[in-house]
């Protein structure tokens, strides 16, 4: 399998995936710093231009999320998705609600904040995006009080999936007041089966 990814973006969940299920890989640098994700022989991999891709065989995967959930499917005997089917629609459940619920407001305050060219930066967008990022953290944070992953008593495609966003939402300062996903934040970085911290990723680009 090869993962085409660059440093600090959603590559690392990506990474969460491969590296929680042992698998045999190799890692793709795509500059996008330079542009070869605009490159003809990159867009042939995935029309839209984004990391992280993966490729097993003939099978390309993009969407980071998708590459998770493809792994687990994969590699059953490591059990990033539940056996027990009301578990299993909670890891779902969570999985979604971290793409929908957490990830967007922060691809709205990353935009309006880097990204958009400053003549289409809304500073009103970046306060309305972080009151949704609360909001929907709150939820998150009460649901791990006494747990130490989201589903059931051992790492899932939801925290796979989630825990990078948390991250992400830490290096914003969006989370200072949640000692709960802090927590939850230090506790997954701590195993040995953790990609790098979005900012030592960074620094490696």
């Amino acid at each position: 399998m090869k993962l085409y990814g660059f440093p600090g973006t959603r590559a690392q969940r990506a990474l969460w995936g491969l590296k929680e299920v042992d698998a045999d890989f190799e890692y793709v640098h795509v500059n996008l710093l330079e542009g070869e994700h605009k490159r003809p022989e990159f867009l042939r991999i995935n029309p839209a231009g984004k990391v992280p891709v993966l490729v097993d065989g003939d099978r390309v995967i993009p969407e980071s999320a998708a590459i998770v959930l493809y792994l687990a499917e994969k590699y059953p005997e490591k059990a990033l998705l539940p056996a027990d089917i009301e578990e299993r629609a909670q890891a779902f459940r969570w999985t979604l609600f971290a793409v929908t619920e957490l990830e967007q407001p922060l691809w709205r305050i990353t935009r309006h904040t880097f990204l958009y060219p400053p003549d289409r930066r809304l500073s009103a967008d970046i306060e309305l995006a972080r009151d949704d990022f609360m909001t929907m953290a709150a939820i998150l944070e009460q649901h791990l009080e006494g747990r130490q992953f989201i589903v059931g008593e051992r790492l899932s495609v939801a925290d796979c999936v989630t825990v990078y966003l948390i991250d992400w939402a830490n290096e914003a300062g969006l989370i200072d007041s949640f000692p709960g996903l802090q927590a939850y934040l230090e506790r997954l970085y701590a195993r040995p089966e953790a990609p790098p911290r979005i900012a030592d990723a960074r620094k490696a680009a």
